[in-house]
């Protein structure tokens, strides 16, 4: 689960997308060993719990009345998108780091 940062957005490089979905299940990995990991703090859970609960709630703040039904998954993934972002940039960078290598290394 190396970083590669030299393929740039999913619009200008299609094959950046089929890696991110190959490794959906690291970064899934990744993501729960950080939120039960007991050095990382309160906030950054709290952040990503409040993401996935507006992603689950019936009813949107946005694009609900619209009869457009993709622009209603806009506001899910924006928000779910930037609760992930803001969960791994508030989470201590050795501790991610120590579980990215833990998780490259099988365990």
């Amino acid at each position: 689960m190396t970083d590669d940062r030299s393929g740039g957005s999913f619009r200008s490089n299609p094959l950046s997308a089929v890696r991110f979905i190959l490794h959906l299940p690291n970064f899934i990995k990744l993501y729960w060993r950080l939120f039960t990991d007991r050095r990382v703090s309160l906030l950054p859970k709290i952040i990503l719990v409040l993401g996935i609960a507006y992603v689950m709630v019936p009813s949107d703040i946005l694009f609900d009345f619209l009869p457009l039904p993709p622009l209603g998954l806009l506001d899910d993934t924006v928000v779910l998108v930037m609760a992930a972002k803001a969960f791994m940039a508030l989470c201590p960078r050795r501790i991610v780091e120590e579980h990215v290598r833990l998780i490259d290394e099988g365990g």
